[in-house]
C-alpha cells in the first residue's frame, strides 16, 4: 500500500460581512480600529466590497443590495450572535488606542485567561480584541487599574 502526504490546503479563514452602510463600516473599521483596506470593488464608483487588514487579522465587508443581481436582504438584523475575536500581543493597548479614536468601548475584562476588549460595529456585529494575561478572572480594568 502506497502512502501519501497530503500538504494542508486551507491557508486563512477571513470573516465575510454583509453591511447596511459601508461608509459607516469602513469609518468603524478603517478610522476606528486601524484597519487598511487592501482591496475594493467599486463598480459605480463607491466601494460596495473591500478587503481589510490590521497585522495578521483580515476581514471583507460587501454592502447588502435591495435588488439588481446582488440583491441580498437579510431575513433579520444581520450581525445578532456573531463576533470577529482578533487575539492579540496586547489588548488593552488596543483598547487605549480606540477610545483615543473617539470609540465607544466596553470596560476590558478577564476572561479565560484573556483580556477581552469588546465594541459593536454599525451593522451590531460584535468585535472583540484579547490577550493572554495571568490576571484572575472576571477582574475588570478598572479594578485592576487602580
Amino acid at each position: 500500500m502506497t502512502q501519501t502526504t497530503v500538504k494542508p490546503n486551507i491557508k486563512q479563514t477571513v470573516p465575510f460581512l454583509a453591511v447596511s452602510n459601508m461608509e459607516a463600516s469602513l469609518h468603524f473599521y478603517v478610522d476606528g480600529l486601524g484597519f487598511e483596506i487592501t482591496n475594493q470593488w467599486m463598480p459605480k464608483g463607491k466601494i460596495e466590497w473591500c478587503s481589510l487588514q490590521r497585522g495578521g487579522g483580515t476581514l471583507m465587508l460587501q454592502e447588502s443590495h435591495k435588488e439588481g443581481f446582488h440583491e441580498w436582504v437579510p431575513g433579520s438584523k444581520v450581525g445578532v450572535g456573531v463576533s470577529l475575536v482578533f487575539i492579540c500581543e496586547d489588548a488593552l493597548a488596543m483598547y487605549h488606542e480606540f477610545i483615543g479614536n473617539g470609540l465607544e468601548v466596553s470596560e476590558p475584562f478577564v476572561g479565560n485567561g484573556m483580556w477581552v476588549v469588546s465594541l459593536k460595529d454599525t451593522d451590531g456585529y460584535s468585535v472583540e480584541f484579547e490577550s493572554l494575561t495571568d490576571v484572575p478572572e472576571e477582574t475588570r480594568f478598572s479594578e485592576w487599574n487602580k
